[in-house]
């Protein structure tokens, strides 16, 4: 169960899009651009919004096009109003002892008009809003209330959203009920989607509830010489392992191995060997609390020269002998005990 919950505004609780679409489109024809419709806009519109305005507008400096965004989102006659089924998630919350939070990159201002207008100020711990990049606040935010991230989600409509609960290492919610369609938001990746507040609520409330089983895809790699290659990555608590990641939907096993080992190590495969699937759940040695299925390689490294990502801060070519003395991860442990009985890597000596 999630202990504390992030929220968007806009598009998660709230039904701002009449007036933003006004607003836009005013800001559109100050400058000679033709209006977008509903529909049009829902596809074309992300945050950081800076992002949006510079591809439609190009070289307008963001303070001006404010400007001209809050006057007429101000004088828009257009209704905000209350999402369905957001009222009584909250109130779910409260009566359930769940911390609320609002994260939300909306002018402060006309933020806390709608926040108290429409009755909303007294689910909120505290509320954030104005920021324009949420992933530079999400971790200044659980700091300061003290917020663990294996206990909580961030809620949202939009790709940043799930970029930003990424970011924190929360868990990431999406909902289909503002400005972003269901099928960028699904290219994000999200570890749980619901239509809506609603359904949400339903699943939290469901005993023992938690999201599904991750499956992932990791191998032990070898140079075809007698070593293997160990990272060391904060995830595990700084402990030794291999690299591998998470498989995104549609993809086959392998084609996300040879993905996952290229994005964190640069190098490419040749001849991975299934060796076995290990459930890993909730484990002490993982950042944060999780349910990993792990489906787990031996692979001969093909070409390449190791080049880590930021998912990891070091890397040794050792021997079988070597990588049994070093602080591995349990999961890394099993599989190399495993591969050594089974003859797919040389006996330490």
């Amino acid at each position: 169960m999630f202990r504390n919950l992030i929220f968007d505004w806009s598009g998660t609780l709230v039904d701002d899009l009449p007036p933003v679409l006004e607003a836009t489109n005013h800001v559109l024809g100050v400058y000679g651009k033709p209006p977008l419709d509903r529909e049009a806009f829902r596809l074309s519109f992300r945050l950081p919004y800076a992002e949006f305005y510079e591809e439609v507008l190009p070289g307008v400096p963001l303070e001006e096009l404010e400007v001209h965004f809050r006057k007429a989102f101000s004088a828009s006659q257009a209704p905000v109003t209350i999402l369905p089924h957001a009222r009584e998630k909250l109130e779910w919350c409260r009566d359930h002892g769940i911390r609320a939070f609002v994260l939300t990159s909306m002018d402060s201002e006309a933020f806390r008009r709608q926040l108290h207008d429409l009755g909303l100020a007294d689910f909120f711990e505290a509320t954030y809003s104005g920021v324009l990049d949420k992933r530079e606040r999400i971790l200044g935010l659980l700091e300061a209330h003290r917020l663990d991230p294996a206990e909580s989600a961030f809620i949202g409509d939009m790709t940043h959203d799930i970029d930003t609960a990424r970011h924190g290492n929360l868990t990431s919610i999406a909902v289909l009920t503002g400005y972003t369609h269901a099928g960028p938001l699904a290219v994000s990746r999200p570890d749980l989607t619901v239509p809506d507040l609603e359904v949400l609520r339903r699943l939290m409330g469901r005993p023992g509830w938690r999201p599904m089983p991750v499956a992932t895809v990791g191998a032990l790699l070898h140079d075809g010489c007698g070593r293997l290659l160990m990272v060391k990555t904060h995830k595990w608590g700084h402990r030794w392992g291999i690299p591998g990641g998470k498989i995104k939907r549609g993809e086959s096993s392998l084609d996300a191995l040879r993905r996952e080992i290229r994005e964190e190590t640069g190098l490419e495969l040749r001849d991975p060997r299934f060796v076995l699937v290990q459930d890993c759940v909730d484990s002490d040695e993982f950042h944060r609390r999780e349910h990993f299925l792990l489906l787990n390689y031996v692979a001969r490294v093909a070409t390449g020269e190791v080049v880590l990502n930021d998912e990891a801060q070091e890397f040794r070519w050792v021997t079988p002998a070597q990588a049994m003395g070093m602080d591995l991860n349990r999961p890394t442990r099993t599989l190399l005990v495993e591969a050594l009985n089974q003859g797919l890597i040389e006996h330490p000596v």
